[in-house]
């Protein structure tokens, strides 16, 4: 697949790149495309995929630039 890139002009700056779409354009084509629950293979693997969502919605700890500085 090729980057698209542009050339755009920025506050306080002269010109940067601008990376464009990454995304390839249609539908997934198989019906196993986007099953977590096929994908993973043991009951352990699938708890610690649902345990990782949860901390990264329900968790006190922030990720970078998600963190805030008054919790909701």
């Amino acid at each position: 697949m090729q980057e698209k890139v542009n050339k755009v002009k920025a506050p306080n700056r002269e010109s940067v790149e601008l990376l464009g779409a990454t995304f390839e354009p249609g539908k997934p084509v198989s019906e196993t495309d986007g099953r977590w629950r096929q994908k993973l293979t043991s009951r352990s693997e699938k708890l610690k995929y649902l345990k990782t969502g949860e901390r990264y919605f329900y968790g006190a700890e922030g990720y970078g630039s998600e963190k805030r500085k008054n919790p909701a």
